[in-house]
């Protein structure tokens, strides 16, 4: 036991993403259980409404323990880029996990099924790439801040060297291997398949 506390303490901010993973995901099934069994739809709202102090929370205690004098390491980056990928994505899965409880609980439509063919397809890649480029660009934002404002140069080094290259190469590889594919060959569909588009 003493072991495990000792690990947490010097790897604090990993630790804090993964609380904040766990977090986001139970204040989001906790609100869209509120919503849909237990049919109380202002405190799942309420509940849902907390999924985004979650981000803050991790942003805070990032900013404070760079403050502090630590040098910035993989979780500090980790956190900024999670930051990003929440902000980028966290409403899409939102949107997900509320329609199949909808479908579920409620009586609501089936979930919408992204499309596999055609022009719907080249437009989902699209729009997916769309909400990693917001991603991108929030962490982009938070890492230059923590350099900039935050600490030195010499305490973020990891970010600006590291990082922030590292996500502009995902993105870079996702842009060629996504929508630029989908793009110049769009998937074409058998016959008789049924295309539906979700944004």
């Amino acid at each position: 036991m003493t072991e495990i506390l000792g690990y947490v303490r010097e790897n604090f901010i990993l630790a804090l993403i993964i609380g904040c993973e766990i977090g986001f995901w139970f204040f989001l099934l906790a609100g869209l259980v509120a919503r849909y069994p237990l049919r109380s739809p202002r405190v799942g709202g309420a509940l849902l409404l907390c999924t985004p102090l979650v981000d803050v929370v991790l942003l805070i205690a990032t900013v404070f323990d760079l403050r502090a004098g630590g040098e910035a390491t993989w979780p500090h980056a980790a956190a900024a880029i999670y930051l990003g990928l929440t902000l980028g994505f966290g409403h899409s899965i939102m949107r997900w996990a509320d329609q199949r409880f909808h479908h579920r609980f409620a009586g609501g439509p089936p979930p919408v099924l992204p499309p596999k063919h055609g022009r719907a397809k080249v437009r989902y890649e699209w729009a997916q790439f769309g909400k990693f480029g917001l991603a991108w660009l929030i962490s982009m934002v938070i890492m230059a801040a923590l350099v900039l404002v935050v600490s030195t140069p010499a305490q973020t080094e990891l970010m600006w060297k590291v990082a922030m290259p590292v996500m502009t190469g995902t993105g870079a590889a996702w842009f060629v291997f996504g929508p630029l594919l989908t793009t110049i060959r769009p998937p074409r569909p058998r016959r008789g398949a049924q295309q539906t588009y979700i944004g």
